[in-house]
């Protein structure tokens, strides 16, 4: 099993590169099938060591919960935006908030950032070099500190019981 993980580190990435290979040269013939394998193997190989390691799911239920709540945030909020493009006499109030972070790992930041972008109206823009907060911009806001508090218990508080336990 150790040796097959040094030689295939990344098994499913390596299917997967093979599956897309052969459906973009639509064709299964047997130099295709060599050619995508050994590119299979080699592109997660040399590309490994730059993989981050994704932390454990220590909940998996409250994944599919979080899941489930960030769709719905996704319908809700698309419905928001285009009722203030519709109505132009309304005036946004465009602002960016620091938002202070209590997540630790990488890839769980990179949830968060990933999911506040996801949801219409909202982006986030940077993250501090010391990984201590990012820059959201919001489409429309009054109060900043209530925009931290609902990321904080509908986003950043999930994901940390989910990965950081």
């Amino acid at each position: 099993m150790i040796r097959s993980r040094r030689f295939l580190p990344t098994p499913f990435l390596s299917m997967l590169l093979l599956v897309v290979w052969l459906l973009l040269t639509r064709s299964i013939a047997l130099g295709h099938i060599l050619l995508g394998g050994g590119l299979a193997v080699v592109i997660p190989l040399v590309c490994y060591r730059f993989m981050d390691r994704r932390p454990h799911i220590q909940k998996p239920w409250r994944l599919l919960r979080f899941v489930l709540r960030v769709l719905g945030d996704i319908v809700v909020a698309n419905f928001q935006v285009a009722y203030l493009i519709i109505n132009p006499w309304r005036k946004m109030r465009p602002h960016f908030v620091e938002y202070p972070l209590m997540l630790e790992e990488r890839f769980t930041i990179t949830l968060l950032a990933s999911t506040i972008s996801l949801t219409p109206g909202t982006v986030s823009a940077n993250l501090r070099l010391d990984g201590k907060s990012l820059l959201i911009h919001a489409l429309d806001i009054d109060d900043p500190e209530a925009l931290v508090a609902q990321i904080r218990t509908r986003y950043e508080a999930p994901l940390k019981e989910i990965y950081e336990c």
